[in-house]
């Protein structure tokens, strides 16, 4: 005899509610960020778009509110290239508690030259990782404040074939845009595991979860105009490519489960179910490379000496109880 399961399977069209709890969504102006923060807000969670750019962070919420007419959604103003302006930006937010922040926000260049943050890091790996481990430090009280709060990273399926180079994490020496995007992404990852491990340490309630989105093509993603518009040629040209991946709308899955699955746990990865590339979002073996301790120890010691934070600074936020 079979038996019921305690819990449906998971929807990614039928999303649980998640009424009260607020989530801030770094780059939720665009892209995979845009969705994100769309999918959520149909939860009525009440949403914070962390944007560089005010007008576009304007235009991303009235598409939100178009397809959400009762959305949550504001936005606070972020830059994660310059680290001197995040306690402005967590002031801004002005809440309680913050129940999950999104890691989304990132750089690619495709281009040289190299190029530098404002304060002297280089631009991928200075923003992609730097800014939001930075950022982490200011939220910990909010997130802390939080019954059961989550850190969702969002990688990339690039950082899966990339290595750190811990000798020059900043690409001085030999600097590759495309390897430097890869590289940033995946220190990005090394921090969202190792963050869990010092949080569990610390008996923290809060988790620490690692996602990634697969393939995720602009010429798959529906229109979201002004935002995004997807032509009649995109869709001809790019349709056999929607057999191994997809757009940026299912690329947001795996995060908006992070967010709130409660079967979700810290210290895991989530990604497409297939081939890591495309699908509904499932939990993935955590990939040989991220599972290295020793680099993630050492990433995270150079990151407290490149953004000034002490070592235990990011995780010192702490509470009685244990998860």
């Amino acid at each position: 005899m079979s038996s019921t399961p305690s819990t449906p399977p998971w929807d990614v069209r039928r999303l649980p509610r998640a009424d009260g709890s607020v989530v801030l969504v770094t780059g939720g102006n665009a892209g995979i960020g845009y969705f994100v923060a769309e999918q959520l807000s149909a939860t009525g969670a009440s949403v914070v778009l962390g944007s560089r750019d005010p007008s576009k962070a304007e235009v991303a919420m009235a598409s939100i509110r178009a397809r959400v007419p009762d959305a949550r959604v504001r936005a606070v103003r972020l830059d994660l290239a310059d680290l001197s302006s995040l306690e402005t930006t967590v002031e801004a937010l002005d809440v309680e508690r913050l129940d999950a922040v999104v890691h989304n926000a990132g750089v690619a260049l495709d281009d040289p030259p190299r190029k530098a943050t404002a304060d002297g890091h280089e631009l991928m790996f200075g923003t992609n990782h730097l800014g939001h481990f930075a950022l982490t430090q200011r939220l910990m009280p909010l997130l802390t404040a939080a019954p059961t709060a989550r850190i969702v990273t969002m990688g990339s399926f690039a950082a899966k074939t990339e290595r750190l180079d811990l000798d020059d994490p900043q690409s001085q020496k030999d600097y590759r845009p495309k390897r430097s995007y890869g590289r940033s992404k995946l220190a990005q990852m090394y921090f969202g595991v190792e963050l869990d491990r010092r949080l569990c340490d610390t008996g923290s309630t809060v988790a620490s979860v690692v996602v990634h989105p697969g393939g995720a093509l602009d010429s798959l993603t529906p229109s979201r105009p002004p935002l995004h518009a997807r032509t009649l040629g995109a869709r001809v040209k790019t349709a056999p490519a929607a057999l191994l991946v997809q757009g940026k709308d299912a690329g947001a899955w795996p995060a908006v489960r992070a967010v709130l699955d409660p079967a979700v746990r810290g210290g895991e990865l989530w990604g497409p179910r297939v081939f890591g590339l495309r699908g509904e979002p499932r939990r993935e073996p955590m990939w040989n490379h991220l599972a290295d301790t020793a680099v993630a120890a050492r990433l995270w010691e150079a990151s407290c000496d490149l953004t000034g934070l002490d070592l235990d600074a990011v995780t010192d936020w702490r509470r009685p109880q244990t998860r």
